[in-house]
């Protein structure tokens, strides 16, 4: 009876192993047929980038550090790689980049000069200015005639572009400059100037987060004075530049063909990426 017994005891368990190694070798068979034998382990690669304070769109103590820090990394994770942002002052970031301390810089808008140290990359961010105004004080404007005989508020030693530069400098309008946006919306507010113009976003973010107490009264016309494009940096002297470029240039235009591009700048829209605001928060 006990030899019968053990004897059963080891056909059961043959069986169970035999049936254990089919179920093993169907599951790998399985996992082979949804990934080729020749695709290699993914490796996640860290870029270190360097960048300024630029709210919303680039800041350490924004979520996210801002929209365009949030877009960047999003985009770099699409390809397994990992995205660290350094802060730093924007003529030192310039120049460390070069100097190999990082593997790219953002953003920055299109100089002749800089291609001699860079590569740009694809447009990652449009920059809208538009002019705000006291919606108490209507103001309309089609074109730049229709700013005859206006003061308008300016930031120092900064372009509007090349017509309007050239219209003030022709006496068509007055302009009055001062250091900050901060000053200009005070002086809208209390009616020493008639509009000025300012990046949209970066405007409504400074009405929201420092002047609360005057943001309900500033509007915005919708025509743009002036839209410039921003980039990404990848210096000419870094081996892998060429690589990182490709990379970045096709996983934006994913974004921007399956319509999440958008959706960063929506939620900028609704306040997302404010101090305060953790909705976006990791």
């Amino acid at each position: 009876m006990h030899v019968m017994l053990s004897a059963k005891l080891r056909y059961l368990i043959f069986t169970a192993s035999f049936c254990l190694m089919a179920l093993v070798s169907d599951y790998s068979n399985a996992i082979e047929a949804i990934q080729p034998k020749n695709e290699q382990p993914t490796h996640t690669t860290t870029l270190n980038i360097s960048t300024g304070e630029w709210p919303p769109f680039l800041s350490e103590s924004l979520p996210h550090q801002g929209v365009i820090a949030h877009l960047i990394t999003d985009l770099f994770a699409q390809a397994n790689i990992k995205v660290n942002f350094t802060f730093l002052p924007w003529p030192r970031a310039y120049h460390d980049t070069i100097n190999d301390k990082y593997a790219a810089t953002a953003v920055w808008m299109f100089e002749q000069q800089r291609t001699e140290d860079y590569f740009y990359s694809e447009p990652v961010l449009n920059e809208r200015f538009v002019f705000f105004y006291h919606k108490k004080r209507p103001f309309d404007w089609q074109n730049l005639n229709d700013l005859k005989g206006l003061l308008l508020g300016g930031g120092l030693a900064y372009s509007y572009g090349e017509e309007f530069d050239k219209a003030l400098q022709a006496g068509l309008f007055d302009m009055s400059r001062v250091s900050t946006t901060e000053q200009n919306f005070k002086r809208l507010a209390m009616g020493r100037i008639d509009a000025f113009a300012e990046e949209k976003s970066v405007g409504y973010h400074i009405l929201a987060g420092q002047l609360p107490t005057i943001k309900n009264a500033i509007v915005h016309h919708p025509r743009p004075l002036l839209i410039n494009k921003s980039f990404v940096m990848f210096p000419k002297n870094n081996e892998y530049s060429k690589q990182w470029l490709e990379i970045f240039n096709q996983q934006l235009l994913k974004f921007k063909q399956n319509g999440r591009y958008q959706t960063y700048f929506d939620a900028l829209d609704n306040g997302a990426y404010q101090p305060t605001n953790n909705a976006l928060a990791d």
